[in-house]
């Protein structure tokens, strides 16, 4: 471990072995080299004399990659795909007359980009599966649990913890939906030449026009891309890194919103992320619980949502066929994002794999605020009971500001209930009150939403990917 440098906390105490791996030199340059091979394939099967021995060569050394030697070339070329050509060449000699044929550097650059991103992609959309079936199973378990709703952080009609969960679980399917779509657009730049005219493979095949288009799709789909643009500049346009960042910063959105609320609900008592034996929530004050998990979640999510801006300024400012003002910044965003969301993912199913619920806390802010609420419930009952309408509505008013003010000022319990059975004017008995008060009654629907939603949007996506089920996830620190 070196300490005299810097080193990314993306890196080094966030993301997971697999996103950091699919960023990596080794990913990056061995992928350079397949694109390479199945150029080499493709001109070969139509028609170009390049041999199987060749190919063989190229193949066999896809992963034997002298770094330094790369690095050596690079500083004497000050060009990064040169410097990888020799390298490759320097191993693999008899196919080094036809490495690159016809290409330009963004033949490499920019489809191994998207190969990469389509990976991290996937690796999003697995750890993404495996949060909405946590969800799931936290909004099946709690559907029918009564609790206080709030609206603009006060008291407001009660709703279930189930339903506040498929709050945040629709946001997530939203985002999967979104995620799935960029996915399934993706395409690849494929084989278009120096300024994406294919003017140099126009020459290799004596401008046989066809010969050239099916070069272009048989890379493309040897690569793993069915969808290849037929217009390019020398690069893929970057609106591609636009579609494919905002879907991440939505990832983002969603889960600063869920960890907000969590970090709300946990100072309020009713919902806690898991705290570990040893785990230490305060330097100073040993009791403190504090939710670092989700504040951690907050923290991430507010980069990424940073990052998006990135690609909307580099495709605005790209001149014509290409400009080299992206290169530096795509090489920090777009991996930075995807580090990002992967860090989030892991936290909120490591969150939601254990959230404690305090259901006698839950039941206390309820009993609370829940007189305050059944004011028009014990109008209907009183005036069945023979009340008149609009004196059981003033006396009520007025019980409840005086019981209100008690709370308040006084910072004793709400006894609008003992005031209204102890009143005459009241036809109502403590019991027949205190009927009117089962917060079951008071949460509409949201059960059988939770189950509705579940079973109509969220199952189809947990049974289309169950075998992404299971993950670990490792929070480092």
């Amino acid at each position: 471990m070196v300490y005299n440098e810097y080193k990314n906390p993306l890196t080094e105490r966030y993301c997971c072995k697999e996103m950091n791996y699919i960023f990596s030199p080794e990913k990056k340059f061995t992928t350079w080299r397949k694109l390479w091979v199945a150029l080499a394939e493709a001109e070969k099967e139509l028609g170009l004399p390049i041999t199987d021995e060749q190919i063989e060569e190229m193949k066999q050394n896809i992963n034997n990659i002298d770094f330094e030697y790369a690095k050596e070339m690079e500083k004497k070329f000050r060009h990064d795909v040169m410097a990888h050509v020799h390298t490759f060449g320097k191993v693999a000699p008899k196919a080094m007359p036809i490495i690159h044929l016809g290409a330009t550097s963004a033949y490499v650059g920019d489809n191994a980009d998207l190969i990469i991103m389509k990976e991290a992609l996937l690796h999003i959309r697995k750890k993404m599966v495996n949060l909405l079936n946590n969800l799931k199973n936290f909004a099946l378990k709690y559907k029918d649990l009564p609790t206080l709703g709030f609206t603009h952080f006060q008291p407001a009609q009660l709703t279930t913890v189930g339903k506040r969960a498929a709050l945040w679980l629709q946001d997530f399917v939203m985002d999967f939906e979104e995620l799935e779509y960029v996915l399934d657009n993706l395409r690849f730049r494929g084989v278009k030449g120096t300024t994406g005219t294919q003017a140099s493979f126009m020459k290799l095949f004596n401008n046989d026009s066809e010969k050239v288009k099916k070069l272009d799709l048989l890379v493309s789909k040897k690569m793993g891309f069915d969808k290849v643009l037929k217009i390019t500049g020398q690069t893929y346009t970057r609106k591609q890194d636009t579609k494919v960042l905002t879907v991440l910063a939505k990832i983002a959105e969603s889960a600063h919103k869920m960890a907000t609320d969590i970090r709300l609900l946990q100072n309020l008592k009713e919902v806690e992320e898991p705290f570990e034996k040893t785990q230490i929530g305060s330097s100073a004050m040993a009791y403190k619980r504090n939710p670092m998990r989700s504040e951690r979640v907050c923290s991430l999510s507010r980069y990424v949502i940073s990052l998006v801006f990135n690609p909307f300024m580099t495709q605005a400012t790209q001149w014509f066929e290409r400009t080299l003002d992206d290169s530096a910044n795509r090489r920090i965003s777009i991996p930075e994002s995807f580090m990002g969301v992967d860090s989030i993912l892991n936290l909120l199913i490591n969150i939601t794999d254990g959230m404690v619920v305090y259901e006698k806390m839950i039941e206390k802010h309820i009993n609370d605020e829940l007189p305050f609420m059944a004011t028009e419930n014990i109008i209907m009952e009183a005036v069945k009971k023979g009340g008149n309408r609009q004196e059981m509505h003033e006396i009520i008013r007025v019980h409840s500001m005086e019981a209100g003010k008690r709370v308040k000022m006084e910072g004793k319990q709400n006894d609008l209930l003992e005031r209204l059975a102890n009143d005459d004017r009241v036809p109502l008995s403590m019991e027949e009150i205190k009927s009117l008060l089962n917060p079951r009654d008071f949460v509409g629907r949201a059960p059988e939403q939770v189950e509705e939603f579940i079973k109509e949007e969220v199952q189809p996506i947990i049974e289309k990917y169950s075998n992404d089920l299971g993950v670990d996830v490792e929070i480092k620190v």
